[in-house]
């Protein structure tokens, strides 16, 4: 059970208070009738008269308060089970984690950048599945295509360099990921475009991957590429564990400072192979906007049947009980004589 307008219960503490009026009130009518008649007197003339009814009233006007309470509260019982029907399109977002990723030529950094940028596409999702692969010379699949946004925000939330046995990056292990994701999903939406979103700095240490990229090609999957950090390159730095604090830049293995650029002749190629679009996370530009737009041009599928249990509302019922409680107690009359 749920509640709608919850802060209503708060008003359920005047029940043990209504009773505890009524009895005091009761208490000292009665105190006041026999100090006036006196006890004998009293006694006598309450034999003449049946009684319980004012005692029926006092029940059925707190019932009445009971359930107009829980009526205001709103409460929700049981489900409703209704269908709904989603078009869209199929889409993998396949994010490099690579150590590149953490350069600083795009604020705050290229992989916070990238994260705000899906962010940004969730957000403008209406029916289209979609699931997160995270890669560096390994890939995985982080979450599967699906209609569950909020989930998908937690996976891409905890998404960081660190979780990765490799720095490097491999556009192959993406691809072959991607194209097992693609063929394990059902057939009930064969229409919808399906596309690989590959988002790197384009620095590419893997094997080929030309085969890889044939075969999504193959199955009708296109690859659109989005390009992360700048032309110019920088270096990468290093941060203590934990902490904020600076300790150094990312080193090869001769001593020397790594720096790091945007590859986007990798990008260029891997997209316009696999008739996509290659766009650019870079200072100054409209970042996945360009993508966003060519979204809307894809051919749309209606995805299986998807079924939504609503919790169906059950004020009415309680609001009826509390009119037919309140009408009895109008009805019941507070004394009547006894019958000899």
């Amino acid at each position: 059970m749920i509640w709608e307008q919850s802060l209503f219960l708060w008003f359920l503490a005047l029940i043990p208070a209504g009773i505890a009026l009524a009895w005091w009130r009761s208490n000292r009518a009665r105190s006041l009738k026999e100090q006036y008649f006196g006890k004998e007197l009293f006694s006598a003339l309450r034999n003449g008269y049946w009684s319980l009814g004012n005692s029926l009233k006092t029940v059925f006007i707190l019932s009445g308060l009971f359930f107009l309470i829980v009526s205001l509260a709103g409460p929700k019982i049981g489900t409703e089970v209704r269908e709904v029907k989603r078009q869209g399109i199929d889409m993998l977002v396949a994010l490099d984690l690579s150590a590149s990723m953490n350069a600083e030529d795009v604020r705050p950094s290229r992989l916070e950048k990238a994260k705000f940028e899906i962010n940004r596409l969730i957000e403008r999702l209406k029916g289209d599945r979609v699931g997160l692969i995270v890669f560096t010379g390994e890939a995985y699949l982080q979450s599967p295509m699906t209609l569950d946004y909020s989930a998908l925000r937690l996976f891409l939330d905890i998404a960081d360099t660190d979780q990765m046995p490799s720095s490097a990056t491999d556009f192959k292990s993406a691809m072959e990921t991607g194209l097992e994701a693609f063929q394990a999903l059902d057939e009930n939406a064969t229409e919808a475009a399906k596309v690989l979103l590959i988002i790197s700095d384009g620095e590419d240490h893997g094997q080929s991957y030309e085969e890889a990229l044939n075969n999504l090609v193959n199955e009708g999957i296109s690859v659109y590429t989005l390009g992360v950090g700048t032309t110019e390159g920088t270096t990468i730095p290093l941060y203590e564990e934990g902490s904020d604090e600076l300790i150094g830049y990312k080193r090869d293995n001769e001593g020397r400072v790594v720096t790091t650029k945007l590859q986007t002749q990798t990008l260029r190629s891997i997209a316009n192979q696999a008739e996509g679009e290659y766009y650019s996370i870079e200072r100054g530009n409209d970042g996945i906007d360009g993508f966003l737009a060519r979204m809307d041009d894809l051919e749309k599928g209606e995805f299986a049947s998807q079924e939504y249990a609503d919790y169906k509302n059950q004020y009415q019922w309680m609001g009826s009980l509390a009119l037919l409680c309140l009408v009895v107690s109008v009805l019941i009359p507070s004394y009547t004589s006894k019958k000899d």
